[in-house]
């Protein structure tokens, strides 16, 4: 039997976390709007828009995987090392998919990938509903 203790990640199944529906939700987002974009402006829109969406989605992903590893009073200190690490790695990897995009992707609709990465990470801004609602059920 394995005794718990501050450097134990939880075994909750992501799907189980807090931020699930938030994830969820940017990933609708991060699909949906895309899909009406190729449909309302054409092929080059939508699947640059799909990459912005990615570059919001993804990274924030990696935090959820990296900060929610940990629970407990006695893992503070592993939590907030973990949250200080989900961040710095999801600043990197918006960067590199940023860099990535701008470089590898032509043509491309600079509007598009920045209107819809800004339309996922809104989804953040109405996360303590998201997050309420599913508690309370």
């Amino acid at each position: 039997m394995q005794t718990l203790d501050a450097r134990t990640p939880n075994r909750l199944p992501f799907h189980r976390l807090p931020v699930f529906p938030v994830l969820m939700v940017q990933l609708g987002v991060a699909l949906a709007t895309p899909l009406g974009l190729w449909l309302w402006q054409g092929s080059v829109a939508g699947y640059s828009g799909l990459c912005g969406g990615m570059i919001a989605f993804l990274p924030n992903l990696y935090f959820a995987r990296k900060a929610f590893r940990f629970s407990g009073a006695r893992a503070a200190q592993s939590i907030v090392r973990s949250f200080y690490a989900g961040e710095a790695g999801k600043l990197v990897l918006t960067a590199v998919l940023f860099a990535l995009t701008f470089a590898g992707v032509k043509p491309l609709d600079a509007l598009a990938v920045f209107g819809v990465f800004l339309l996922t990470q809104a989804v953040g801004w109405f996360s303590p509903l998201l997050v309420k609602r599913r508690i309370t059920n």
